[in-house]
């Protein structure tokens, strides 16, 4: 199962009837926030595959609508997708007093603890908890940046270590060196930072 996994950057490439031949074989898009709703409505449109996101700390970016249409907010939620289990979290360490998409470590623990008791649904109805994490910010010490802004979550490092998500699929680091490390792997799962865009495979379940 192929995605297209996008956040914080809007690639021109995207943005234009090119997405069709770029995008061609993808199952279905992520979004991991700090992106325009527009932005996310044209892509989904054009390619006409689901469309799911969380907010970034910036919200809808540059948008004139704060939640995009046709597209499905994953934040506190799980989604199903052709048998692959979806959750996600939205926003990013609290670093200023700006009112909407910001979190102190104990609000995101106090999130994640509601998004457990789905997760244990999941385990009951499927057999496992979740195969794909949808963050904006990355866990605390993997991809995170030295600044307030850019820190990490030390929740997300115990939702994997718990949960064993196959996947954690971040934005909020924006890369700016083809050398930055993009990948990471934490016991089962694999964090990946999906700054402007990436195609990923993903190991689906039936």
């Amino acid at each position: 199962m192929r995605v297209l996994a996008i956040s914080d950057v809007i690639v021109e490439a995207l943005y234009s009837p090119t997405v069709r031949e770029i995008a061609r074989d993808v199952d279905f898009v992520v979004s991991c926030g700090d992106l325009p709703s527009a932005y996310l409505e044209y892509i989904v449109t054009m390619l006409d595959k689901p469309l799911y996101y969380v907010m970034g700390n910036h919200g809808a970016r540059g948008g004139a609508r704060e939640y995009p249409e046709g597209c499905v907010n994953l934040d506190g939620r799980v989604a199903k997708h052709n048998g692959l289990l979806l959750a996600g979290l939205e926003g990013s360490i609290r670093y200023n007093d700006a009112p909407r998409y910001q979190y102190t470590e104990n609000e995101m623990r106090a999130k994640s603890m509601f998004l457990a008791l789905k997760l244990w649904l999941n385990r009951i109805r499927n057999g496992r908890y979740l195969d794909v994490l949808v963050t904006h910010s990355p866990p605390f010490g993997i991809h995170d940046g030295g600044d307030a802004a850019h820190q990490g979550f030390k929740t997300f490092l115990s939702l994997i270590d718990r949960y064993h998500p196959d996947y954690l699929l971040h934005g909020h680091i924006h890369l700016y060196d083809n050398r930055a490390v993009r990948q990471s792997v934490r016991g089962h799962t694999l964090i990946i930072n999906t700054y402007g865009y990436k195609l990923i495979d993903l190991a689906g379940h039936q």
